[in-house]
């Protein structure tokens, strides 16, 4: 499971006093609350779904989805399906191909879920031999079903954005730099950003 309240108001503390900016922000606009999915195939098979499509589509088609298949948290369902009852579900056809890539690595027992390496990278290596799951998707796994503390999606642009607001950058820092700003926060890195998601929904500016 993801970080918890505790553990994200304890790593941000921690952050606060290391990092003067970080107390500035963590004062206008206070404590996130926690990013929790479960563990396992459906949140990734959910990620899939959910691609390049809003959260209300996403939603709909997953509740097809289950329809179709009688339970969509089952890879054995998705496996044994057609693909006229994904079409009919509302996948396209590269996300079904994206679908059946996971279903089939989990039911083969070539990705197992309840056992990813303990070594972060390691373990967004074997996600991200997924077709359909690239690294940000894999982070995002790791930090909100894991709740893996140091886990640090650099790529992702409201992360970008916010650590640039945050320490005060006139514009918008590269990945590379994201990365390199964030190895003092290390082990809390997780943490981090998911305050920047919060700051980013908070502080956004009025158009």
């Amino acid at each position: 499971m993801g970080l918890s309240a505790e553990q994200l108001r304890t790593a941000l503390d921690e952050l606060a006093r290391a990092e003067p900016a970080f107390a500035a922000a963590l004062g206008r606009v206070g404590y996130p609350e926690p990013r929790i999915r479960e563990p396992g195939y459906a949140t990734l098979l959910r990620t899939i779904v959910g691609q390049q499509v809003s959260f209300k589509a996403a939603a709909a088609v997953w509740n097809k989805l289950d329809a179709a298949l009688g339970d969509a948290t089952d890879p054995r369902a998705l496996t044994a399906a057609s693909d006229e009852t994904l079409r009919g579900a509302g996948l396209s056809r590269q996300k079904q191909g994206y679908a059946r890539s996971l279903a089939e690595e989990v039911t083969n027992g070539g990705l197992d879920l309840a056992h990813l390496p303990a070594d972060d990278e390691e373990a967004i290596a074997q996600l991200v031999r997924i077709k359909g799951i690239g690294r940000w998707s894999a982070e995002i796994y790791l930090l909100f079903a894991e709740g893996r503390p140091d886990i640090w999606p650099a790529g992702d642009l409201a992360v970008q954005i916010e650590v640039g607001r945050i320490l005060g950058h006139a514009e918008r820092p590269p990945e590379k730099l994201v990365r390199e700003l964030a190895e003092p926060w290390r082990p809390h890195r997780g943490a981090a950003a998911i305050f920047a998601w919060h700051h980013y929904r908070t502080e956004m500016p009025v158009i």
